[in-house]
């Protein structure tokens, strides 16, 4: 059996299925009314915020100064 070269790879791929497991709890607790208790949720809550990225509204602004010359015909 070979050793694996990529071993950040595998510890990103249980992060992702131990996030999965959460997630579908937490939807499983809101969806469906099963028990969950406040720290549990809050556990998760934090877990989550350490696996996966937070999504937040970001404004980008950006400006481009360019000219344009368009020539038709034979000039």
């Amino acid at each position: 059996m070979s050793i694996r070269d990529n071993v950040s790879q595998t510890q990103r791929t249980r992060d992702k299925i131990k996030s999965s497991y959460l997630v579908n709890a937490l939807m499983d607790h809101v969806l469906n009314n099963s028990e969950m208790s406040q720290t549990q949720i809050a556990a998760a809550k934090i877990l989550l915020s350490k696996t996966l990225p937070d999504v937040r509204q970001q404004e980008i602004q950006q400006s481009v100064d360019a000219s344009i010359n368009i020539t038709w015909g034979n000039e």
